[in-house]
């Protein structure tokens, strides 16, 4: 019996050890899957939320243009102006906040020439999940 009983912890403690690796570690993932790559043309005026990126992360857009931020992904985005946490740069971009998976929503138009940085509120550390829109 002793046998079958360190046989069992053998097995158990190879299933958890498993599981463990499988999961990975508990720290949050702060990046993008690296199965998917960015397509978009940088003159779309759609942004793209899927795999924890947003795509394309840079685009000019004429002045008077509202840009689309599409949540293809499977969590809530906030999309916010930069600077984080204050978001005054350009206050256009607030008009999109809170994305639910499958929402999209539009920046107010952006009318004055300048760069407008951009993240996620909710995590504002991905860097995958900031970028900039340029307006000519």
């Amino acid at each position: 019996m002793p046998y079958a009983r360190s046989a069992a912890a053998a097995v158990a403690f190879a299933a958890v050890a498993g599981l463990a690796t499988a999961c990975g570690s508990s720290s949050p993932n702060t990046g993008p899957s690296t199965s998917t790559t960015c397509t978009a043309s940088s003159t779309s005026t759609t942004i793209t939320i899927s795999n924890n990126a947003v795509c394309p992360q840079n685009i000019t857009v004429p002045r008077g243009t509202q840009v689309t931020f599409m949540n293809s992904d499977s969590r809530t985005h906030e999309m916010t102006s930069d600077p984080h946490p204050e978001h005054t740069d350009c206050p256009e971009i607030n008009a999109v906040g809170n994305l639910v998976p499958g929402q999209n929503r539009q920046t107010s138009n952006l009318v004055v020439a300048r760069r407008c940085g951009f993240h996620d509120h909710i995590a504002f550390e991905v860097k995958a999940l900031q970028g900039s829109i340029t307006i000519q």
